[in-house]
């Protein structure tokens, strides 16, 4: 079995989207998700998670330990049902003990890795797992530069029914819209807490799944709606205690990325510079490059 984490980690993610729309926002007709002020492009966590889930059960399918309780058409309840079945215990009343609840929720944390990882809230009336804070804790991506979405006419030639074929007198052609953003660079920065992996169990095989998930994850989840999306760099922050030796943020502002040409908008990753200063780091910190 592998060990349990011992380290804190903190890292930073950039990532990249070409003519492509890397998070829809529904509130605003599906448009690229931005800072109303700045015009800088938004991912959220969210996105970024849902991305790791889907890689996780690419690579692992059916492992033991290594089920998703977060999935597509999932009923929440009936996931948590099932760690009351394995434990022999009735989900009704036996959800409202202290001690049947704490038991569901180490069944959960070991048998789904994205409640071990992310956490969960599973207090639910039925089958309560109560609720796990999560070790692995992401910001949203934020593109370095302003970015401008692009709105394009796109044509169907074909169309879903007889009735609306009909109605359109023998012209198949239906009209729509699709948004991309033509470039940007995008940093997300994540969190890793020894302290309340213990809590979850969230262990070493796990922490090296994570780092592979966001290595490839984009490698799997094309789309034509996405555009070209690809993981650029990964820079990891590894603290030699649990609790950590130097504040996140500091070790963030060490991370500097700019244009080269300020004058030309940017079209891919080679417009930019990533450098590191790796002067004077704090005792007790390593620096990783994953990417």
């Amino acid at each position: 079995m592998s060990e349990l984490i011992k380290n804190r980690y903190d890292f930073v993610y950039l990532f990249d989207v070409k003519d492509g729309n890397p998070n829809g926002d529904p509130d605003a007709g599906n448009m690229p998700r931005v800072d109303p002020d700045t015009n800088h492009g938004l991912v959220t966590d969210v996105c970024l998670k849902r991305k790791i889930r889907n890689f996780v059960t690419l690579v692992k399918g059916e492992v033991p330990g290594f089920d998703i309780y977060v999935k597509e058409k999932a009923i929440l309840t009936l996931q948590q049902t099932r760690a009351y079945k394995a434990l022999e215990l009735d989900p009704g009343k036996g959800a409202k003990k202290a001690g049947n609840i704490e038991s569901a929720k180490k069944w959960m944390c070991e048998n789904f890795f994205d409640i071990r990882t992310f956490g969960a809230v599973m207090s639910l009336k039925e089958a309560n797992c109560g609720q796990v804070r999560g070790p692995v804790q992401f910001s949203f991506g934020r593109s370095v530069d302003r970015i401008t979405p692009a709105e394009h006419s796109i044509t169907r030639m074909a169309v879903a029914t007889e009735k609306e074929a009909e109605s359109q007198s023998g012209d198949n052609r239906t009209m729509g819209r699709k948004f991309t953003v033509p470039y940007g660079l995008y940093v997300a920065h994540g969190f890793i807490s020894a302290p309340l992996g213990k809590q979850t169990g969230f262990t070493e095989e796990d922490l090296e799944l994570l780092w592979k998930s966001l290595e490839q994850m984009f490698e799997h989840d094309r789309s034509a709606a996405r555009g070209l999306m690809s993981a650029q760099k990964l820079i990891v922050f590894k603290h030699d205690s649990e609790l950590g030796n130097a504040p996140a943020g500091k070790l963030f502002s060490r991370i500097n990325v700019e244009r080269k040409d300020q004058s030309l908008p940017p079209r891919s990753y080679e417009d930019y510079e990533v450098t590191i200063d790796l002067k004077d780091l704090p005792e007790g910190i390593e620096v990783i490059e994953r990417i």
